[in-house]
């Protein structure tokens, strides 16, 4: 054999062959032409990787279909069957048997099938000779489905079946006309050099014993089974036509049916089928026709159903729209697409009656599982009436549970005890959807009584949200509707006395102060930190003060907080409303007999004072109650909850700007102080919300606990009252100095006066300027913390106490702090604690060389919270903008160096309002320098640069003053 030579016409040709072993194939072939155009006698087998070198000539089409024959050449065969290299003679003697050919064969038929597909429309094939030779003749393409019509001709002692071939309408005779079957599933029969292909997929066994036989011929005893095993499914799948028999086909409409497969304590599930006439098919049989075989005596009816599966799918696919799965890929049973809280028994028989308009607009006829019980399929539905009375409302609600009617507390322990089945009166079950359970759980478990049901009137949240919920109709009357729109609450004028103006948020705090007062309702006052909860307080006991005045009355109110905040109330009660008569129940000598405290209008007190005096507190009768960082009580068991909780009050009042420290659990205490009952019992609110919450991350609960609280708190986040705020908000916080301290610091100060007064008169003054300097640095110290200057000391220090006391609070709120001190020690205090409590800070001194690094990770890093600095390190050159709070732990001498510090969040980029708290420690030497300060200013604006400089200035009365 010659090899083809590329720069000579050739053409690729695809032949027909038979295989010895394999049975008919198609092989590509280059065969080369003769100077006329006509195939000549060289030729060559073509595989994909000697195809290359014939590329120009070959198409597209060509490399693929050379490829998929690749596949059926006998040496890719027999490699895939035998790992090692062997002669295909031998593997042949071998291996090869009826059963590896039945392996192989449909194998090789799906390649072939594939080929003989492409070539029909777009190509040739040839037949190879017997010498190999791969173009003796072309062979051409049926150009239509041929079809094929089975025949049975049942006698008294036989049944005779044979098919007819029809082509393009003539019936064409195929029988001993040599005729082959190229290739069976499907079937390509090779006649007359022509290639025919069928309609339906005919397997090319049917036809093949009658290449050479006219018919067959079953004998009378065994003709039922093979009418039932053989001519019933070639009925279902091809056209027959008998004699001496009968096939009749239906036609119905088809009915869709879902039956309710109820599992006790399991899945329950849906099975879908269809209804034609009176058969009956499951989803999930693509079968088109179907038959089913009557025999009578001797006379046999086919019944040939037609179904529609295009319309069963498109039931299925309507039920998995409305939130059905399929359960496995073999079963056409479906599930609920349920929530993890869901029950699964009755998950579907809920979905049924949820979606039972749907159903029935999609003719689906739902039929009853098959056990005791009977489910009632219908809609739920709920109509409510409320009426209100002076402090209740009264609910009257019946249930529609199809045609039944039912009062809704009927449903009561039923739906406290999440019991599903709800026995109607004719001995049917309804169930009780899931979704009441949350939705309505509330209602049952805070109402009163068991013959109808009653709500106090702080449960207006759970009103409004019934009168929103798409089942309920209900109305409500215009000056309750106000409870839920804090917008349009009446504007109230301001006190006459009060100095200072409020912004227009904290005005709106005042006013819903009123608007809480008018209904008896309690209240929180949720503001964050910094935007003026005290002062928005203060305005409303002035004008309750004013109130009092004009009607001739006097009433005494009460305010509790941490002892750290006494004296910054005392401050901002000065300063705003100076006309206030306010009492400090504080310190040991204070006076226990509680009748003087009707001489003032507010008395003030900690939280540690109400425990210790709760017996004399409770004898005396507050127009309010307040409770300042009110998350001081969240602990439900602790004595400070139960002290408050004992005292009386007309009003009350909390302010806290993280009423939620840790838990959902810390409302239920603030609350009930507020609105006794708002919330349930302790156990049904933990049960009920804190664990849906937390644990199950139960959305619906969590919206229906804001729902129950939303008309009680309000709550203005900086961000949005941030239009309102000045660029920089200004704050000095007072703190008390502990008891051991202040013994400490009394000492250390009556020390070094003696010696500086001493000195003054004697004239050694001069000479004691360090002495002074060191004097005061020494006291300084003492004010923030005694173990800066004595390791040994182990008590606390009441500055400590409030920065950590105010910063957990700025943290809550999710802000940045950069905290300042001129003292490293004192920082050092801080980071000790920091580390303890696992609060990760960024820090600063001037010891610290990769500034550059640590400013850019606190500025990127959203956990990084806190940035600790010392104020000669940090004074200038820092960009801290992402910080919008400042913490000033000790005044310096000089204001410019403390502006300097502030200036490093608050500069260009920051777009937040930045809140400047300045930590003073009471009655110490921190306060005079403030005083000094401000007497000062002048001066230290012009000349003051060194703390140094700044002593010089000092004057003896000054000095004096200090150390008074």
């Amino acid at each position: 054999m010659l090899r083809v030579d590329t720069t000579k016409p050739y053409k690729i040709v695809y032949s027909l062959c038979k295989h010895a072993y394999f049975g008919y194939l198609i092989e590509p072939h280059i065969v080369q032409l003769n100077p006329q155009g006509d195939f000549s006698l060289t030729y060559q087998r073509l595989f994909s990787h000697t195809a290359k070198e014939f590329a120009g000539n070959l198409t597209e089409k060509d490399m693929k279909l050379i490829k998929i024959l690749d596949e059926t050449e006998q040496n890719h065969v027999i490699k895939k069957y035998h790992k090692k290299a062997i002669r295909p003679g031998e593997f042949f003697s071998k291996f090869f048997n009826e059963k590896f050919y039945e392996n192989v064969r449909p194998r090789i038929e799906k390649r072939l099938s594939e080929v003989l597909q492409i070539l029909k429309t777009d190509g040739s094939l040839y037949l190879m000779d017997n010498d190999g030779w791969p173009a003796e003749r072309k062979i051409e393409f049926a150009e239509e489905a041929a079809t094929v019509l089975f025949h049975f001709r049942k006698g008294d002692t036989e049944t005779r079946y044979f098919p007819t071939i029809k082509y393009q309408g003539l019936r064409i005779d195929f029988m001993f006309k040599e005729a082959q079957v190229v290739s069976n599933q499907p079937a390509w029969l090779l006649l007359n050099d022509m290639v025919y292909y069928f309609e339906q997929d005919i397997e090319g066994k049917k036809l093949q014993p009658f290449l050479n036989k006219r018919y067959i011929t079953i004998p009378k005893s065994t003709e039922e089974t093979y009418f039932e095993k053989f001519v019933g499914p070639l009925i279902e799948k091809y056209h027959v036509y008998a004699e001496g028999f009968e096939i009749k086909t239906e036609k119905h409409e088809p009915i869709p049916v879902i039956k309710v497969i109820y599992v006790d304590s399991g899945v329950s599930q849906l099975q879908l089928y269809f209804k034609y006439g009176a058969h009956v098919f499951a989803m999930g049989n693509e079968k088109k026709i179907t038959v089913k075989l009557l025999k009578e005596d001797d006379s046999y009816v086919f019944n040939r159903i037609k179904r529609d599966t295009a319309f069963e799918k498109l039931k299925f696919n309507v039920l998995l729209g409305l939130g059905l799965k399929k359960v496995s890929s073999l079963f056409h049973n479906l599930e609920v697409l349920a929530g993890k809280e869901e029950d699964l028994s009755y998950a579907v028989i809920n979905w049924v009656n949820e979606h039972i308009g749907e159903l029935e607009n999609n003719r689906f006829e739902i039929e009853q599982h098959s056990g005791a019980k009977r489910f009632l399929f219908a809609t739920n539905k709920i109509d409510f009436e409320i009426k209100e009375d002076n402090d209740w409302f009264d609910i009257n609600a019946i249930v529609y549970f199809g045609i039944h009617p039912i009062p809704f507390i009927a449903l009561k322990q039923h739906i406290l005890h999440k019991k599903r089945e709800f026995t109607l009166p004719d001995g049917s079950i309804a169930i009780i959807p899931e979704k009441w359970f949350s939705q309505y759980g509330s209602i049952f478990s805070l109402t009163e009584g068991n013959k109808n049901l009653r709500l106090k009137k702080h449960h207006i949240g759970l009103i409004s949200e019934l009168a929103e919920d798409s089942i309920a109709n209900v109305t409500l009357s215009r000056k309750l509707e106000k409870l839920n729109d804090f917008e349009n609450i009446a504007d109230v004028k301001m006190p006459v006395n009060f100095k200072g103006d409020l912004r227009s948020y904290q005005k709106a705090g005042y006013n819903w102060f009123s608007f809480l007062r008018e209904y008896h309702f309690g209240g929180c006052l949720a503001d964050d930190m910094g935007l003026g909860k005290t002062i928005q307080t203060l305005a409303m006991l002035q004008k309750l003060k004013e109130e009092d005045e004009a009607n001739g009355t006097h009433t005494t109110s009460l305010i509790i907080m941490p002892t750290s905040l006494i004296y910054n109330w005392l401050n901002e009660a000065k300063k705003f409303t100076p006309k206030l008569k306010i009492h400090s129940h504080i310190g040991t000598a204070r006076d226990k007999d509680v009748s003087i405290f009707s001489r003032y209008d507010v008395v003030i007190t900690t939280y540690g004072v109400t425990r210790v005096d709760i017996e004399l507190l409770i004898m005396f009768y507050f127009n309010y109650i307040i409770l300042d960082e009110s998350q001081n009580i969240k602990n439900p068991s602790s004595k400070s909850f139960k002290a408050v909780k004992a005292l009386k009050s007309r009003h009350r009042l909390i302010l806290s700007g993280t009423p939620v420290e840790n838990s959902v659990s810390d409302l239920w205490t603030q609350l009930t102080f507020l609105n006794p009952g708002l919330l349930g019992t302790q156990s049904f609110f933990n049960e009920e919300y804190v664990q849906a919450i937390e644990k199950r991350k139960d959305e619906d609960k969590a919206r229906k606990l804001q729902a129950i609280i939303k008309p009680f708190v309000l709550r203005r986040t900086k961000e949005q009252v941030a239009a309102e705020l000045p660029a920089k908000t200004e704050q000095v916080f007072y703190c008390n100095m502990s008891e051991d301290q202040a013994a400490y610091y009394e000492k250390t100060k009556s020390a070094y006066r003696n010696d500086l007064l001493s000195s003054m008169d004697d004239g050694t003054y001069a000479k004691k300027q360090v002495q002074l300097l060191q004097g005061l640095t020494a006291l300084r110290q003492l004010a923030n913390h005694p173990v800066m200057i004595d390791e040994e000391y182990h008590s606390d220090s009441g500055k400590f106490e409030s920065v950590i006391h105010t910063l957990d609070n700025v943290l809550k709120g999710g802000h940045k702090v950069l905290i300042f001190s001129q003292f490293v020690k004192h920082l050092n205090i801080f980071r000790n604690y920091f580390d303890k409590e696992d609060i990760p800070f960024a820090y600063l001194d001037g010891s610290t060389r990769n500034r550059g690094e640590i400013v850019a990770e606190f500025q990127e890093n959203t956990a990084l919270k806190v940035f600790l600095i010392s104020i000669k390190a940090g004074g200038v050159g820092l960009n801290l903008t992402q910080a919008d709070y400042v913490f000033i732990l000790d005044p310096w001498w000089n204001p410019a160096v403390e502006q300097q510090a502030i200036d490093r969040t608050h500069r260009i980029g920051q777009e937040k309002k930045v809140f400047i708290y300045k930590f003073i420690a009471k009655d110490t030497v921190e306060e005079k320098i403030l005083a000094l300060q401000n007497r000062k200013k002048r001066l230290a604006n012009s000349l003051i640069t060194t703390e140094e400089s700044f002593f010089k200035s000092l004057s003896k009365e000054d000095i004096k003053e200090i150390l008074n």
